[in-house]
């Protein structure tokens, strides 16, 4: 693999995963390929395009069009597909369900069939701990059956089973992994772990779902980049991988971190009448990616002061966002009047 081409490379982990390997491999190509919608941001990958220029490309175009992804992966000469395009929060698709069904599957299923045309050495789709569902008990293997309780989940899911069959019935040479909640730098605020703590730092309330008992595996995205280069590398085709830190931490202890950190009273904690169908607990079982040689690299502790730091010192990036018209709706959609006294 020398030219890699990465869906949704300027979101989230996606741009940290380009940066990373753009870093790591200076004899790779990266061609980001985003549609841009409001959680990818080119910001994500300004430093990206004035270090790499020579090795770096990035078109603008849906994963749903199917011209348009072959018309890239034949351009630039595409040996790889690492899939993070997708629509990713759990509450935006109990508002908006119809998006993540078309990208999440149907874009799953044409950069499918690009692999297949083009015979390309290996595809890897980027998923999530959320499709096993909630696991009050014990840990999650990586061949336990999937019990979706989101449209979120559900259309990760269903990406997930096209990919195994596509490895099945055609061969395709493909690799999963499913992480667990990613932090660190770059990430949307509207997610929980940023918007606790841009909230913090202007002393607004952190809107903290029902009792806070949650519990989430959190891990430092650079580490996830870390597992998913090397299942890129050295997995079995057909093969899926959990990632994560092995570790749960709830959320309220989470939102009293991050205010402890930033020296902010935790009074400003806010409980919320609980979303629909919140899981209480995702836990991974991790052994099968040890057995790979990964271990995660960052404690909840390290991961959490490397995050709030980030924000804290990147103001720039996160204030536009914030103060923009789509993110102010999103939050009074998703927020005004749940308060619970």
């Amino acid at each position: 693999m020398r030219t890699i081409m990465v869906t949704g490379g300027a979101g989230f982990i996606g741009s940290n995963f380009v940066r990373y390997m753009l870093q790591k491999y200076p004899d790779y190509r990266v061609v980001v390929y985003d549609k841009l919608t409001y959680a990818g941001n080119l910001a994500n990958l300004k430093d990206v395009a004035e270090a790499f220029a020579g090795r770096y490309a990035f078109v603008h175009a849906d994963i749903c069009d199917a011209e348009k992804v072959r018309e890239t992966v034949r351009a630039f000469g595409v040996d790889a597909i690492v899939n993070f395009a997708a629509a990713t929060h759990v509450d935006r698709s109990l508002m908006e369900p119809d998006e993540f069904i078309r990208t999440d599957v149907f874009g799953t299923y044409v950069l499918l069939e690009a692999a297949k045309e083009f015979g390309l050495e290996r595809y890897h789709q980027v998923s999530t701990d959320e499709v096993y569902g909630e696991i009050l008990e014990g840990r999650a293997k990586e061949t336990d059956p999937l019990h979706t309780r989101s449209p979120y989940s559900a259309s990760k899911a269903g990406g997930d089973l096209l990919c195994i069959a596509y490895f099945t019935s055609f061969g395709v040479p493909v690799t999963i992994t499913r992480g667990s909640n990613n932090i660190g730098p770059y990430q949307y605020p509207e997610k929980v772990v940023p918007l606790f703590i841009t909230n913090a730092i202007d002393d607004q309330p952190l809107p903290l779902y029902g009792d806070g008992s949650q519990m989430r595996d959190y891990q430092y995205v650079l580490d996830h980049c870390e597992g998913i280069d090397l299942v890129l590398h050295r997995g079995q085709p057909g093969e899926v991988y959990n990632l994560g830190t092995g570790v749960e931490t709830r959320n309220i202890d989470m939102a009293r971190a991050i205010l402890d950190l930033l020296g902010k009273p935790h009074s400003l904690i806010q409980p919320v009448r609980d979303r629909p169908g919140h899981d209480r607990r995702y836990a991974l079982d991790i052994s099968k990616i040890r057995a790979l040689g990964w271990e995660s690299s960052h404690t909840f502790e390290q991961a959490l002061e490397k995050t709030v730091r980030w924000y804290v010192e990147n103001e720039w990036w996160w204030r536009p966002i914030k103060s923009g018209e789509h993110y102010r709706e999103y939050y009074r959609r998703q927020y005004e009047g749940r308060e619970i006294q």
